[in-house]
């Protein structure tokens, strides 16, 4: 067994099970990409087992705390059984959801939604990799599905030094599919859509702006980076008026376009702008339109704390302009999906927007992502949504 040692002081993180351990921390040791390395102190005491990645300036991510497991296939179908258990309690209002969110699973890197009878798969680490065979035979066999396609495709692969991969792992047939959400039927498109397809993460912050949306009578909706329109149909089903949905991708629009149909909404009630919601923003104001309320969920535009000065900027932007075009008594629904931008970060941003903007307002309620992208205790980074629900003034 390979071993890398820390230097003396760098080891507190890790007896506080906080899974990552970074390039700088350590003194000396290495592997290959993936493998197991046994962790230590500057002293030798035992600290982890963890995957080691020469790429990443997280240089390793933890399977185990404990010195008497064994990094195997056993162990990590026990981990793979325990997260889909803990979904079947959870009981999700759909008939898709986040089945392996990562560390926070004890699962390093890997990411797994569930849509229906199709598994949807992210290999995001090192150490996901090279177990690759082995987490996907497990999660077929803790399922009882048939049917696993890979969407490893995101940024982070590359900083792990690995290619992107997408395509059938498991089984075949049609990546287009039809899901289930509350009230709601959504067409998600697992092989071209964002993430694995579709944000799960947002299930329950969709059905709280349906039902803000209805209590408070609001006719004029303006939706934001809409994607596929999930935030469309929730306003439509609290009885919006009309909204007026904004993104800068034609196939998400015509996306969005089709899951208002395939929920029974007249079309007429739905205005969809391919166009660049900086620029929409301000030229709603100047042409001097009011909105009874608005949603801002934006790409991520920090993905590490080293992002966040940037990123702070673009945020206070837009929220500053979507305050002013808010009418009085007005609903903002307003997220970070950025690892790099703390909850008190955040709320900060969104506040000053308001100065700026010379718009006070009530924080009605905070938002996050749903029960099934579980944060521990250990790991606070696995709070990457934060939303506000803001009542102007």
């Amino acid at each position: 067994m390979k071993v890398i040692r820390l230097h003396a002081g760098r080891e507190r993180s890790l007896l506080r099970r906080h899974p990552w351990i970074f390039d700088s921390a350590i003194a000396r040791g290495g592997a290959d990409a993936g493998e197991t390395v046994r962790v230590e102190a500057h002293d030798g005491r035992f600290l982890a087992w963890a995957a080691y990645s020469p790429a990443s300036k997280i240089r390793a991510r933890a399977w185990s705390f404990a010195e008497a497991d064994r990094i195997e296939p056993g162990f990590l179908h026990d981990r793979l059984v325990a997260a889909v258990a803990l979904r079947q309690r959870l009981n999700p209002a759909s008939d898709s959801v986040r089945l392996v969110h990562g560390e926070s699973d004890g699962l390093p890197g890997f990411v797994v939604d569930r849509y229906g009878d199709t598994l949807v798969a992210q290999f995001l680490s090192a150490g996901a990799e090279r177990w690759k065979k082995v987490l996907a035979d497990g999660l077929l066999e803790a399922t009882g599905l048939q049917r696993l396609y890979e969407r490893s495709d995101a940024n982070a692969r590359a900083l792990e030094g690995l290619p992107e991969v997408t395509g059938w792992l498991r089984g075949s047939g049609p990546t287009e599919l039809t899901i289930t959400e509350h009230t709601w039927r959504f067409g998600v498109d697992i092989a071209a859509g964002h993430k694995t397809g579709f944000y799960l993460d947002q299930r329950d912050s969709r059905a709280r702006f349906a039902a803000w949306v209805r209590g408070f009578g609001a006719q004029r909706v303006l939706n934001c980076y809409c994607y596929s329109g999930g935030f469309t149909v929730a306003a439509l089903t609290g009885g919006a008026g009309e909204v007026t949905s904004i993104d800068s991708s034609g196939p998400a629009l015509e996306r969005a376009r089709a899951n208002v149909a395939l929920n029974g909404f007249d079309a007429a009630r739905a205005e969809f702008l391919d166009a660049d919601v900086n620029a929409s923003l301000r030229r709603f104001g100047e042409e001097g339109r009011v909105f009874d309320a608005i949603v801002l969920d934006p790409p991520k535009l920090a993905p590490s704390a080293a992002h966040a000065e940037r990123a702070a900027r673009a945020y206070k932007d837009i929220n500053r302009l979507a305050l002013k075009l808010l009418a009085p008594g007005g609903l903002l629904f307003t997220f970070s999906c950025s690892g790099g931008i703390s909850a008190d970060l955040f709320h900060k941003i969104v506040a000053s927007g308001g100065t700026d903007a010379g718009v006070d307002g009530y924080i009605a309620e905070r938002l996050g992502a749903a029960p099934d992208h579980p944060m521990t205790l250990a790991f606070p980074e696995g709070e990457y949504l934060k939303g506000l629900v803001v009542v102007r003034k």
